[in-house]
Parts: structure tokens; sequence; C-alpha cells
């Protein structure tokens, strides 16, 4: 039977979204495995013999919140300190156990007004918020992102957070400052959906004028998404924010 014009053209849509988010997950992966062999070289040195740490998700997809298991014989100490070893790692955000009963003692932590900023940063490195084409949609694969975005901005509240929407210059200015406004709004939306309140948010496009350094204005890459802190008023951390024993 033959296809029709409108059958072709649905599924090649299915299969360009199939190859984007395995794209994504693939990256995912490989950025997971990253933090797995950094946390597992912690997890030796701070002697938690029989400790693993866990980079999936109960979706199954790779995050940088790791889920730490084993060493159920081992003393209070021990777990407090292979905890916080592995949540030293750059990159590695909050820490749990698969054992836990108790919240972590939050204690006299020292936060740092810029260690949010990092955490974000280290996840854009490595992967991007993604947006349908010429839209301020956000890509589905995108979704495990802003959650982890999201969890590495909490220990910032009471900052203002400045989100920055970017282009590349490709198509005309006016347009393209409106799309990165729109986007960077998305993201803001999106951020306040999940628990970041909407006071310590500032969103703004400014379309294809900052390209990255090295880059032709009209390379691709940059489209981007880039978060600061432009004022730190720092919350005590909670006790689900300092990793410890349990």
């Amino acid at each position: 039977m033959p296809i029709g014009p409108k059958t072709a053209m649905l599924a090649g849509a299915l299969a360009t979204c199939a190859v984007a988010i395995g794209g994504a997950r693939t990256a995912d992966s490989n950025f997971a495995e990253t933090l797995n062999e950094r946390a597992a070289t912690a997890i030796a040195k701070a002697g938690g013999r029989n400790v693993s740490a866990r980079f999936t998700n109960r979706m199954g997809w790779p995050t940088r919140h790791p889920t730490l298991s084993g060493g159920e014989n081992l003393d209070t100490n021990t777990r407090d300190r292979v905890a916080k070893a592995v949540a030293a790692v750059p990159g590695i955000g909050g820490i749990n156990w698969a054992d836990g009963t108790l919240l972590a003692d939050a204690g006299d932590t020292t936060f740092s007004p810029l260690h949010c900023q990092d955490d974000v940063n280290a996840l854009l490195n490595a992967r991007s918020i993604r947006f349908e084409e010429s839209s301020s949609n956000l890509d589905l694969a995108s979704q495990p992102l802003l959650d982890e975005v999201a969890a590495a901005l909490r220990p910032c509240l009471g900052s203002i957070i400045a989100i920055t929407g970017h282009t590349d210059a490709s198509g005309p200015e006016p347009g393209n400052l409106a799309l990165s406004r729109q986007r960077a709004f998305a993201v803001q939306n999106a951020l306040m959906r999940r628990g970041i309140p909407a006071d310590g948010l500032r969103a703004r496009g400014v379309g294809s004028q900052l390209p990255i350094d090295g880059l032709a204005p009209e390379d691709p890459a940059n489209r981007r998404i880039e978060f600061s802190v432009v004022a730190t008023t720092p919350v005590q951390p909670t006790p689900v924010d300092t990793p410890g024993p349990r």
C-alpha cells in the first residue's frame, strides 16, 4: 500500500524526535559515567567499603544526584564521611542513602555563595537546555536537566538569579531578540514550577549580541541559556541539602 506524503512527513518527524532524545540520553549517560567514576574514587578514599553510588533516577534517566547504597555495617562517622566526600565531587548535587531513615544534621556547614552557580555551569557544560525549532517550547528531553538545574539552584534561594537567553545571528535581530527573551521566560516558568520562587528570578533575552568567544555569530552553538547569581543573601542549608550518614 503506497505511503502518502503526510504519513511520510509524520514518520520523518518521529524519527528525528527519537534521534534527538536518543542523543540527549547518550550525552547524559556519558556525564553520569564520569561522575560515577569520580564518586567511586571519593568513596574509596573515604573508607566506604562496599558502598556504591547510583546515578540514575526512578525513570532511568541519568542524574547528578546519586543514591548511595551498601555499607550498612559501617559506623555512622564513616558513612557521614563517605556522603560528604561524594557531595564534594564537582558536578555532583544532593546525596541520599537508599536505606536513609534520618535527615542529615546540617551542623555548621559553610555556605559558599557561588557554589550553586558552579553546579549549574557544570551541568550546562555537559548538556544544553533544548527547545523546539524556532520556538520557545522546551524540548521534552530537557525536562530531567531542568529538574537538576532547579535542585542546583535551591541552595541559592534568597539570591537574585539571572536567566539570559542567547541566539545565533542566522535570522533578523528583532526576531532573535524576541525569541531569546521568550526562551528565557520559558526557563523561568519551568523553574517556578519546580519550586524556585519567582521573586528571585530575572529573565532577559539578548538575541545574538553576545556570541561565545571564538565562535562566529552565525554558529548554532551560540543558542544557549546562561545563569548567573547577581546578588547573594544565603539561607541556612536545610538537612536535606546537607549530606550525612542517613
